[in-house]
C-alpha cells in the first residue's frame, strides 16, 4: 500500500503522536498523587518501560490508550481502513 502523503508531511504527522504525557497518563497520575501515591515516571530501566511506578508497592502501571490498544466496544478506537481489507480481522 503506497503512502498518501510525503516523506515530510508523514514525519510531521508522526512527530505528534504522543508517547508520553498523554491524558489518560495525567489523570492517572493527579489521581495517585492526591490519594498520597509517590510514583515515577517512564521508568526506562524496567522491562516494557512503564508508565508509572510505585516502587513502595513494587508495581507498575501501562496505560493503553485506544489510539494504539482499542479495547473492544469502545467508542473511540476506529480499525484503519487498510486493516479491514485483510480478511483475517
Amino acid at each position: 500500500m503506497t503512502d498518501v502523503h510525503d516523506k515530510n508531511t508523514r514525519s510531521h504527522n508522526m512527530s505528534m503522536i504522543k508517547g508520553k504525557n498523554t491524558k489518560p497518563e495525567i489523570m492517572v497520575r493527579k489521581f495517585l498523587f492526591h490519594n498520597g501515591f509517590r510514583y515515577r515516571i517512564n521508568h526506562a530501566k524496567l522491562p516494557g518501560k512503564p508508565d508509572i511506578v510505585l516502587p513502595k508497592y513494587k508495581t507498575v502501571i501501562f496505560i493503553n490508550g485506544c489510539f494504539w490498544h482499542g479495547h473492544e466496544g469502545c467508542k473511540y478506537f476506529v480499525i484503519p481502513k487498510w486493516i479491514k481489507n485483510y480478511e483475517s480481522y
